[in-house]
């Protein structure tokens, strides 16, 4: 085994009996590519992904490309969901390096004096193939031009340096009117990308983006209640919603969505399971059942919820990271059917409603195969009978999957993933009123409290009793938001303490106090090539923009001017980018429109049985500028913004907005109208 072996990242443990003689990130191996002046060779990669599989096969697994690996290179490998930090950078440099975007596997070249990327590529073959030369290859070809052009390599690498620093060059702009014109130019822009027949937004491959789905969501609220009708950005949401819950990229049998879809209609995923992709899309499901009524929205949040508690949840309360795409070293294997498999499964009758619905009347789908999905023309709600027989038979095709070889799990609980799902479970609780998911929610928070906070500091991983790395911005910004959410599922004394107690460390340990906004990393972390500042959203929402966006909430929540400040910095030091690319930045955007439109903050206090009522009445509807919070009576150490909302006799509702509160209602009759 080599040096792998000891790390608890599965991901680095997929890698430790390889012949190649990897390094983890650490000083060792850099100090070792330093003393010997040999370029490192960084591969980044995490476990449920399809193509590092295949090159780990291919390549790492075979001694003689691994032979020269060791005699060429410094060999670090690296899983980019426990180092986002290095991830973001080497991306970011493969492409401007490459001048295309990059992915994973990442193979980079760095420089041994610097770890500053000279060449970069991601999936390379053992054999000459797809237009690449063999991988041992390319590495000879790599280092020869290394050791002969080291002063060119110099020069790219101070260019380099110099075009990352540029590239997250915020400025600071305060004093800057924030105005609503980015919310417009966003809607105008994300219509111009909505793929109208289809759903979703530019080709394939499909993403979820449920960042751009929200924020449409909420730009139509904001339309309603202004008094404007705007049934074009509903429709774009439902389409989308519908393409992906109806399409391949649902897992119908067993619940939650995969990673995305390869084609533009939505029909065949890649198909790993991701936290941070269901979390989202859990929470947004909810919330669009709850503006629309759709019975099939909330069919997927319930199916999408209990696949969380079933595969995802640990026995100790965190949230497990992902699904592998493959089972039995192929794609897909665990999920496709073949026809004939189906139909002796089920009885007639069950048979010909399921070969209807799920396509198996239609020709193979995926390389000889069926994916189950949900045809165009199948999409009507069928009548109780047949909708009876469609759920025998697919808990029948459930059961009968559930015998097969499972895909691997990454058991590694990461705080800002475990962050996004507590959100989501908690947000789908309290619209469907299922307190057990609520109560998931609970037990993932408090098993980061107890295992994940060590010294007022959060860490980002934890995996065999271990917690290990320096917490990144998201990790604080993403627990916080979820606290806040599970604040409005249910109260509980101390939550809200925490929250402000992890912003207030993301004031002093990653604020940029001259140009405004937060880095990526803190102010103690590992010095590397660059500090990130990410005010755009990826596959995650922006760190940045969830930062302003719960310390917007927090101000007008606590009556906090030094918070509402913070958001405010945050924005005007991203007004650039969100002036020119607005919709990349839709989580900024949410930010925006709370500082703009300042949420109606709704404090309920009073006895137990008769706040809920109140509370059920307040979160009726999708309100998303609404922050309720359904005190009991007996709560204690309230900070002083929430302790000036004393309780009465019976329940007593405080409504406030933009510093202005209108007069308690004891009235439930009347809280009522007020709330609708």
């Amino acid at each position: 085994m080599n040096r792998l072996a000891s790390e608890t990242s599965p991901y680095l443990q997929q890698h430790a009996h390889n012949p190649v003689d990897w390094y983890p990130w650490g000083e060792e191996a850099l100090a070792r590519a330093r003393t010997e002046d040999k370029p490192i060779l960084l591969s980044i990669g995490y476990s449920a992904c399809h193509w590092c599989h295949v090159m780990a096969h291919e390549s790492f697994e075979d001694e003689a490309t691994a032979r020269v690996m060791n005699e060429l290179f410094i060999n670090i490998k690296v899983d980019r969901e426990e180092r986002p930090d290095l991830d973001k950078i080497y991306q970011t440099a493969h492409q401007l390096l490459m001048q295309r975007g990059g992915g994973w596997p990442l193979t980079v070249f760095l420089s041994p004096e610097d770890q500053t990327p000279f060449f970069a590529g991601t999936y390379f073959p053992r054999e000459r193939r797809y237009g690449m030369p063999p991988f041992a290859e390319l590495m000879r070809n790599v280092v020869d031009f290394f050791h002969e052009h080291r002063a060119e390599i110099r020069q790219q690498n101070a260019s380099l340096v110099h075009a990352l620093h540029e590239l997250d060059g915020v400025q600071s702009n305060r004093g800057e009117r924030l105005t609503a014109a980015p919310l417009d130019i966003a809607h105008q822009q994300l219509k111009k990308q909505f793929d109208e027949k289809h759903g979703g937004f530019g080709p394939a491959p499909k993403f979820p983006h449920a960042n751009y789905v929200e924020r449409l969501l909420r730009h139509e609220a904001l339309a309603a209640a202004q008094g404007q009708s705007d049934a074009n950005t509903l429709a774009m949401v439902t389409t989308t919603l519908d393409a992906m819950a109806y399409g391949g990229l649902y897992d119908h049998l067993g619940g939650g969505f995969y990673r995305y879809a390869v084609d533009g209609e939505w029909q065949i995923p890649h198909f790993e399971k991701m936290l941070y992709d269901n979390g989202p899309l859990l929470a947004l499901y909810a919330q669009a059942f709850q503006r629309t009524g759709a019975a099939h929205y909330r069919a997927v949040v319930e199916q999408t919820a209990a696949w969380v508690l079933r595969e995802m949840q640990s026995a100790q309360g965190g949230y497990y990271s992902s699904l592998d795409a493959d089972s039995e070293g192929e794609e897909g294997r665990f999920y496709v059917w073949d026809k004939s498999a189906v139909k002796n499964l089920l009885s007639e009758d069950e048979w010909r409603v399921a070969q209807q619905r799920f396509g198996f009347d239609q020709p193979a789908n995926f390389e000889g195969h069926w994916h189950v999905q949900v045809p165009p023309r199948e999409r009507e709600m069928l009548d109780a009978h047949s909708q009876a027989l469609l759920e025998q038979a697919r808990a029948k095709l459930f059961s009968a999957r559930e015998q097969r070889v499972r895909p691997g799990r990454d058991e590694k609980i990461l705080t800002s993933w475990n962050a996004l799902m507590i959100k989501g479970m908690a947000c789908a609780g309290r619209i469907l009123q299922r307190p057990e998911w609520i109560a998931s929610a609970e037990r993932a928070l408090d098993f980061i409290r107890a295992d994940l906070l060590i010294d007022g500091r959060l860490k980002v991983s934890y995996k065999d009793g271990q917690a290990t790395l320096n917490a990144y911005l998201d990790d604080y910004v993403f627990l916080a938001d979820a606290i806040l959410e599970l604040l409005q599922a249910r109260w509980r004394d101390g939550d809200l303490a925490w929250a402000v107690q992890l912003m207030e460390v993301v004031l002093t340990q990653f604020e940029d106090t001259e140009h405004g906004g937060f880095y990526f990393t803190s102010h103690d972390h590992e010095r590397l090539i660059h500090r990130s500042k990410v005010m755009g959203d990826d596959a995650l929402p922006s760190g940045n923009g969830v930062a302003a966006k719960v310390f917007a909430r927090l101000g007008h929540l606590l009556a906090e001017p030094h918070y509402l400040q913070a958001a405010e910095r945050t924005l005007q030091a991203a007004w650039p980018v969100l002036a020119q690319v607005p919709y990349i930045h839709s989580t900024l955007l949410d930010a925006l429109q709370d500082v703009l439109y300042p949420v109606e903050v709704v404090v309920l206090r009073g006895r137990d049985a008769e706040l809920m009522t109140w509370q059920r009445s307040a979160q009726q509807r999708y309100a998303p500028q609404r922050l309720c919070l359904a005190i009991p009576e007996a709560a204690s150490d309230l900070p002083a913004g929430l302790a000036q909302y004393a309780p009465g006799s019976g329940v007593t509702a405080y409504v406030c907005r933009a510093q202005t509160c209108e007069a308690p209602l004891h009235d439930h009759a009347a809280f009522v109208a007020r709330m609708s």
